[in-house]
């Protein structure tokens, strides 16, 4: 491999390393750590040159953001089976179906891209979303790794800064092998490279050890679903995560294409717009313990907003690649605290023998939200133009806010029922 992705992989685990003597986490997390960036390349290479690819292998053109967008419904189709399977046959043992789904899903990418044929990239798409959608499990598998609930939003943190490392290791096997193998559009190599990266994840997560969770059995029989999702506490968290998500998807899946294709900057440029975005979706997890703890979460709430609100600002103002840069690497800042609000609260609405069942529903909304989101945004962008794509953003932030006070308010009604009870 050349040695800038060498580097990265180099990088990653010293990071492991150093952080693992910081704070004193089970092994499984810093597995988790190494092993997740892997896993994740394949989103960021469909996000990067999905839509480039498939505008020139599809025979209309507005369908150049089909495949990322069959790549989220993956993730959410898939996300109710990976649940239950880790529940009926161990977090591992779903870990490596969700692996296996992931290295076949290259395998076919491969072909699909020397063949040049948009609707087996489709369907190679469609897989890595499936895969995908037992690596999003992979952040219950760490929470459930530790016995300390105070930990949730430190290792919640650890996990997502091992994206930053995802997002240069995915737009730069995008690069490097989109001539390693000969094809009509090229990139059938950087799907070659993300078999081999497949391949290494499976070889880490061979160490992984099945959490050792503790079912309460205090809390009686399940509660049925219904019931649960009508909390607010519920309705909060998957609301935040679900918007924050699907508005990042929105804008972040027309960038690559209004960039390079509409406004003609180069592939160096969009990758490095791209790059930034993933890496600003993950770095700031080296300070959100430190906010969470000062802010709390309604702080990060507010502030993930209020960073959005920025980002249509700042997009609407230019199309220079300044303009997508700042606007990107801002999304990704927002993303980060809305995410980690949102999954932080999660737990706060399911007991423990419920928990499998509320995290596929979760992540089943999700993702089925982000990827309409994203198809959206290929019809919006074709149709309308980039400005468009962002003043329809607008609402969503809107709606945000609403979220914000419902949980002010809350928070206000657990405080009184407190102060009755005491």
């Amino acid at each position: 491999m050349p040695i800038n992705i060498l580097i990265t992989l180099a990088l990653l685990l010293l990071t492991a390393l150093v952080l693992s003597r910081i704070f004193t986490l089970p092994r499984n997390i810093w597995l988790l750590f190494i092993s997740q960036p892997l896993v994740m390349s394949a989103s960021s290479i469909i996000v990067f040159i999905g839509g480039i690819l498939s505008s020139k292998m599809a025979s209309d053109p507005s369908l150049a953001t089909l495949p990322l967008t069959l790549m989220i419904l993956g993730v959410a189709a898939g996300s109710i089976p990976a649940a239950m399977l880790a529940k009926n046959k161990g977090r591992k043992f779903a870990v490596y179906s969700g692996l296996s789904c992931s290295l076949t899903a290259a395998i076919i990418a491969i072909f699909a891209a020397k063949l040049a044929v948009f609707e087996l990239f489709c369907f190679a798409s469609l897989l890595i979303g499936v895969g995908g959608a037992f690596g999003q499990q992979l952040r219950f598998a760490a929470i459930e790794s530790s016995l300390k609930s105070d930990d949730v939003p430190k290792i919640l943190s650890i996990l997502m800064l091992s994206g930053v490392f995802a997002a240069f290791l995915g737009p730069e096997i995008a690069v490097v092998g989109k001539d390693l193998l000969n094809s009509p559009f090229g990139y059938a190599g950087s799907f070659l490279l993300l078999a081999v990266l497949t391949i290494c994840s499976m070889l880490i997560m061979s160490a992984f050890k099945n959490p050792t969770f503790n079912e309460d059995k205090t809390v009686g029989e399940a509660r049925p679903l219904i019931e649960i999702v009508k909390q607010p506490i519920f309705l909060i968290a998957i609301g935040t995560a679900t918007i924050g998500f699907a508005l990042m998807s929105y804008l972040m899946t027309a960038t690559p294409i209004s960039m390079h294709n509409m406004q003609g900057h180069s592939l160096n440029e969009t990758k490095w717009v791209i790059q930034s975005h993933i890496a600003a979706m993950y770095l700031p997890s080296l300070f959100t313990p430190w906010l969470v703890k000062h802010l709390k979460l309604k702080g990060m709430m507010f502030i993930g907003t209020l960073i959005y609100a920025v980002v249509a600002f700042i997009a609407l103002s230019g199309h220079d690649v300044m303009h997508y840069w700042w606007a990107l690497i801002l999304l990704g800042i927002g993303w980060n605290f809305l995410f980690l609000t949102g999954t932080s609260l999660l737990p706060q609405s399911y007991h423990a023998s419920e928990r499998h069942k509320v995290q596929a529903t979760n992540d089943f909304i999700l993702f089925g939200f982000q990827a309409a989101a994203s198809l959206f945004a290929g019809w919006v962008l074709f149709n309308a133009g980039w400005h468009w794509v962002v003043i329809t953003s607008i609402p969503f932030i809107l709606v945000l806010c609403a979220v914000i006070a419902l949980y002010h308010k809350h928070q206000k009604s657990l405080l009184l029922t407190s102060v009755e009870t005491n």
